[in-house]
């Protein structure tokens, strides 16, 4: 718990962020300023530490950046209209997807947590691909948001299920690091799985119940005026 990350960059972007967040107004302001709270937590509690020794507390950092942060700044920081029409689950869903299955690769994983730029692109490029995935699913249709939804949520719970009955340790970075907390690196990444694979679908169940009520909402208005 001694843990805090002080690094001055760190601190001064997230302060910046959360300047600039203040600027907006309405549910924009307050979507924002939840979504700078939330990279706080990732990357200045002590989880941004505990990460670095176990894998499911990388996992569990992921999920508040992809499906947590990206979600509450898509609302606040909208793309201009004519980008907002580009961007739909057709396109968002399988980039994020990439991105996110990309990162878990053992190879591009190691390199992350050796190499501090590395490191720094796989979170950009994580919250990015988060980004733009809700953003998609907020401006689309209700079918398409919905469809949207079911794809993100079968590829974060397929690649949590991969990890889980994984046989074998995949991650070098950390085939030592977990002794300290009393499991080995094998049921480590096997919590990761569960982590993505049960706790990650309450978002996308949250975005599912959120659309079905908006939908609802509108059929009774549109009944009330006929």
């Amino acid at each position: 718990m001694s843990r805090w990350n002080g690094d001055p960059v760190l601190l001064v972007a997230l302060a910046v962020s959360a300047l600039a967040m203040t600027q907006l107004a309405g549910a924009r302001r307050s979507a924002g300023l939840a979504g700078v709270g939330v990279l706080f937590v990732a990357f200045v509690s002590p989880l941004c530490a505990l990460t670095t020794a176990l894998f499911a507390a990388r996992a569990a950092h992921h999920l508040l950046l992809v499906t947590v942060a990206a979600p509450l700044l898509a609302v606040a920081l909208p793309p201009r209209r004519a980008i907002g029409m580009a961007i739909t689950t057709a396109i968002a869903l399988p980039l994020s997807t990439a991105i996110l299955w990309a990162w878990h690769a053992p190879a591009l994983y190691d390199a992350a947590l050796g190499n501090v730029g590395i490191y720094w692109i796989m979170q950009a490029t994580l919250l990015a691909g988060g980004w733009l995935f809700w953003t998609a699913v907020l401006r689309g249709r209700p079918a398409e948001a919905t469809a949207g939804i079911i794809g993100g949520a079968v590829q974060m719970g397929f690649l949590g299920a991969l990890l889980t009955f994984a046989g074998r340790p995949l991650y070098t970075a950390h085939l030592t690091t977990t002794v300290a907390f009393g499991m080995g690196p094998l049921a480590d990444q096997q919590l990761a799985g569960l982590v993505m694979w049960v706790p990650g679908m309450a978002p996308y169940a949250a975005a599912a119940a959120w659309i079905a009520t908006r939908r609802w909402r509108a059929m009774s208005l549109d009944g009330a005026a006929a």
